[in-house]
């Protein structure tokens, strides 16, 4: 049974791949629902395996496992592991060895249904003309239960051409006065069997053994202090990356630039034309080297410490709390966690809605995920806050007062979230919010070198490739855009000048619109994009010190309600080229496509108007 995208090419590749043996692993501290696969799996191939993992969670808990007499019932090997400590594995590994080359026969006790299913499995089994005769009460199971899908990549797979056949399953399935009534019964069957065996292989030596974690969920899951808590973790993680980054970016900027002399001389001494080295060096490197040096620091403090929290067991405890805010915007809970990848990447984000099995809720999810800033507009977001809004602070108040601001942004990203999610669960995607069951798990001792790994690893880097590969052909553009010029004028200030009137009903000028516009491969390159047109470069400008970036905006016209509405827009506008690629990829429509595009820089424009428009009105007021 499948609810999900994920599940679906699980149970195809199980049903329908060829494999030697299924490694099913269960969870030592709640058998019991665990075996619900188990017994799914069983009706499909005899070649399983079952690890009885989380051992050492288990025994805190006061669980008594008896394995031998669960491999009994079960008539499959059972191997109980902490897979924590690798030597725990040594036997699983033998274990799948024997079964693979066929030393150690397996034949597992398939669940047997109550006389009305039975039946009717049996008066399609002889039907089936299927050479594997293992499958055959399962494709006769399938069969009856109807679910399309699988239905169809039945008789697709199987190529059952048997002329009775459509005859015979109508029968099967006239037995039952409704087929939920199948489904229920066929659950109810499993579902009875582990009760019945965890009943004989569990010991439990303690009550409130998860005592401590309750009294700790009771806060940090509380009405009253789990938001506050939340935001809490979210400020601190943001203070940690903006303090922290500042001197490794430096220390990068430095190396690049050195690789950079390097290449001019080089350049020099093969005699390339200037164009060349101006498209390589100063339009591509350039763009690569600000990319990477802005970009991998933050991205190397703000993963892991989103990792830890994940290996903590924080992150599902995050999912409870925005569970029914979410609900309320007839919304899935889920969205929640993939609105916390979005943090990282939105790319990321947008791929993790595969969790989600409603394919509208996983459309709006998909949608709204841009709302959360990514990684790559953290730097402006930071950079334009230190020096407007940090600023009125001295010491080490200017990052408190820095990291508030982006708080509050990211912040109102959220509710915007909640608002969008709740139009489109109204309008285009009408619905009712389904429901999900959420498991706490238990706290746990984060594994710091293997969270530094996965973080770096995984997501860091994994991100920072991409953003390498969509950057480098902006570098060319932008270089292009900025050197090729009529009547003295570049390519880059005809774009400003035809949309300055419109970003000025923004509140903002032609410069900073065309920035998020040539900046839509990375959002990276936006600020460095905006320095280069103020200043007249025909390279992108590379300034390390907030005090000359303030003074470069400030010359060109910046004030407070700039600053405000560049941070807005930065907030909700489009989505970059990666993550509108990985929208077109996952929802494989291009209207939807295009709306992800619309529907955030829609907000972000009609906001800026909106915080324009009352600043004038308030400027007249004052004034008169």
């Amino acid at each position: 049974m499948s609810n999900s995208e994920e599940e679906e090419i699980a149970r195809d590749f199980i049903c329908f791949d060829n494999y030697d043996v299924i490694l099913v692993v269960v969870d030592a501290t709640c058998l019991e629902r665990n075996l619900n696969l188990l017994f799914q799996i069983f009706e499909i191939t005899r070649n399983v395996v079952v690890c009885v993992n989380l051992l050492d969670e288990a025994n805190r808990k006061g669980i008594q496992i008896d394995l031998d007499l669960l491999a009994h019932e079960l008539s499959v090997p059972v191997v109980g592991t902490t897979a924590r400590n690798s030597k725990t594995l040594k036997k699983l590994l033998d274990t799948l060895y024997n079964v693979c080359s066929n030393k150690t026969e397996i034949s597992p006790n398939i669940i047997t249904y109550d006389d009305l299913i039975e039946k009717s499995i049996n008066s399609l089994i002889p039907e089936l003309e299927i050479d594997n005769s293992y499958l055959k009460r399962w494709v006769a199971l399938k069969l009856i239960d109807g679910d399309e899908k699988i239905v169809a990549k039945l008789f697709h797979n199987f190529n059952l051409n048997n002329a009775n056949l459509e005859s015979v399953i109508h029968e099967s399935r006239s037995i039952f006065a409704d087929i939920n009534v199948f489904r229920d019964n066929v659950m109810s069957n499993i579902l009875l069997r582990a009760e019945e065996i965890c009943f004989k292989v569990c010991k439990y030596e303690k009550q409130n053994h998860n005592k401590t974690d309750r009294k700790i969920d009771k806060i940090l899951t509380s009405k009253k202090f789990g938001i506050p808590i939340m935001i809490g973790f979210l400020g601190a993680i943001l203070w940690l990356t903006i303090t922290g980054a500042n001197y490794p970016s430096a220390l990068l900027a430095n190396l690049f630039k050195i690789v950079q002399y390097k290449l001019y001389a080089l350049f020099d001494f093969i005699n390339a034309p200037i164009w060349i080295s101006g498209i390589l060096i100063d339009g591509m490197y350039q763009t690569l080297a600000w990319v990477v040096s802005v970009m991998l620091p933050p991205m190397a403090i703000f993963f892991p410490l989103f990792s830890f929290l994940e290996d903590l067991g924080y992150l599902p405890r995050v999912a409870f709390n925005l569970d029914n805010y979410f609900k309320k915007c007839c919304a899935s809970g889920k969205q929640a966690l993939t609105m916390c990848m979005g943090f990282g990447c939105n790319a990321a984000g947008v791929i993790g809605c595969r969790i989600i099995s409603s394919p509208r809720e996983r459309l709006i999810a998909i949608l709204t995920n841009v709302f959360v800033p990514c990684n790559g507009r953290f730097p402006l977001l930071i950079a334009i806050s230190t020096i407007f809004i940090g600023s009125i602070g001295i010491g080490f108040a200017h990052s408190i007062i820095s990291t508030i601001a982006v708080l509050f942004v990211i912040l109102l990203g959220i509710f915007m979230t909640f608002v969008i999610s709740k139009v489109l669960s109204k309008t285009l995607l009408k619905g009712v919010p389904s429901s999900f069951t959420l498991e706490l798990p238990p706290y746990r001792k984060p594994q710091i070198l293997k969270v530094l790994a996965r973080s770096l690893l995984d997501r860091t880097l994994f991100v920072l490739g991409r953003a390498v590969v969509v950057s480098a052909p902006a570098g060319i553009a932008i270089w292009l855009l900025a050197n090729i010029s009529f009547y003295d004028y570049t390519l880059l200030q005809y774009i400003a000048n035809f949309l300055n009137p419109f970003a000025k009903l923004m509140g903002l000028d032609g410069y900073i619109l065309t920035a998020f516009i040539i900046g839509m491969p990375a959002n990276e390159i936006v600020l460095p994009i905006i320095l280069m047109c103020y200043l007249k470069s025909k390279t992108m400008i590379d300034l390390e010190d907030t005090n000359a970036i303030g003074d470069i905006l400030i010359k060109n016209g910046w004030t407070f309600l700039t600053a405000l509405n560049v941070m807005l827009f930065s907030l909700l506008h489009f989505p970059c080229a990666t993550t509108l690629l990985t929208i077109k990829k996952e929802v494989q429509n291009a209207k939807w496509t295009l709306l992800a595009f619309v529907l955030p820089t829609v907000c972000g424009i009609t906001l800026c108007i909106i915080t324009n428009g009352i600043y004038l009105v308030l400027q007249n007021i004052i004034t008169n």
